[in-house]
């Protein structure tokens, strides 16, 4: 029996990501904050939204309604599910925010606060609660890995989402951080960047810019659309389970994004 954490679980990516681990046959602890429309910035996730990947499995998710700004409440989540459900062999941070729209100079503070507690905060948060886990597991002879989920903002700018583009390139330092710390130590750290990819996110993304739908943000990559959640997820999971090869990387999921 195995154990898999994915944060940002609801929608998107992450639950794509959940669907790719219970392929695998581990058992998934899905955490998601599912805070809908409380907050500034575009809308998240639901309890519903939650349910609904947590039914799709046939009891293969436990499903946690956990903020990843609260260490507290993610190692007290992650213990239970370690302690019942363990060894824990993979994590994918995914949880994350969209805010924006205004020159850098014209953005207020509170959105980058909002987006580095999230964003950032959060990945830090999860590697927190769960790389002493991982650890134990690789002590065990296990092979397993953290991955952070950044974005094609974190290696380049992009117009008037300038404190997404400085929190995204922060994800990218703590993945090659984290991977620094953990050299020689048996767990593999690895990040995926996106491209546009066809998620509520994007969706947000494209309010922020005032246009009509998203087709145009993915006009950059070779598909000429936007990817599929799936197709994220897949390079997740790579990230996760190719091994030492792909330590201290962050692979590029952006379909050739000009």
């Amino acid at each position: 029996m195995s154990l898999a954490v994915v944060t940002g679980a609801a929608r998107g990516v992450g639950a794509a990501t959940v669907a790719r681990f219970v392929a695998r046959g581990w058992t998934v602890l899905a955490v998601d904050a599912c805070l809908g429309d409380r907050e500034p910035g575009a809308a998240q996730a639901t309890e519903d939204d939650l349910d609904a990947v947590v039914a799709a499995h046939d009891g293969r998710v436990l499903g946690a309604v956990v903020d990843v700004r609260d260490r507290a409440a993610l190692h007290t989540v992650v213990d239970e599910a370690v302690a019942a459900h363990g060894p824990l062999v993979a994590v994918v941070a995914a949880a994350a925010i969209i805010d924006g729209g205004h020159d850098l100079w014209l953005t207020e503070t509170a959105v980058l606060d909002g987006l580095w507690q999230t964003d950032l905060v959060g990945v830090w948060n999860t590697a927190s609660a769960t790389v002493p886990h991982l650890l134990a597991a690789a002590g065990a002879g296990e092979q397993p890995a953290f991955c952070a989920i950044a974005s094609a903002a974190g290696h380049r700018g992009l117009w008037r989402l300038g404190a997404y583009c400085i929190v995204k390139h922060a994800v990218v330092g703590l993945v090659r951080a984290l991977a620094a710390d953990l050299h020689g130590r048996g767990v593999t750290v690895a990040g995926v960047s996106p491209g546009s990819t066809d998620t509520d996110m994007l969706a947000a993304t494209a309010r922020l810019y005032a246009l009509p739908d998203v087709g145009e943000l993915a006009q950059g990559q070779t598909t000429g659309r936007p990817l599929a959640p799936e197709a994220i997820a897949r390079v997740a999971e790579a990230a996760c389970t190719l091994g030492p090869a792909v330590h201290g990387s962050v692979l590029d999921a952006t379909a050739g994004m000009r």
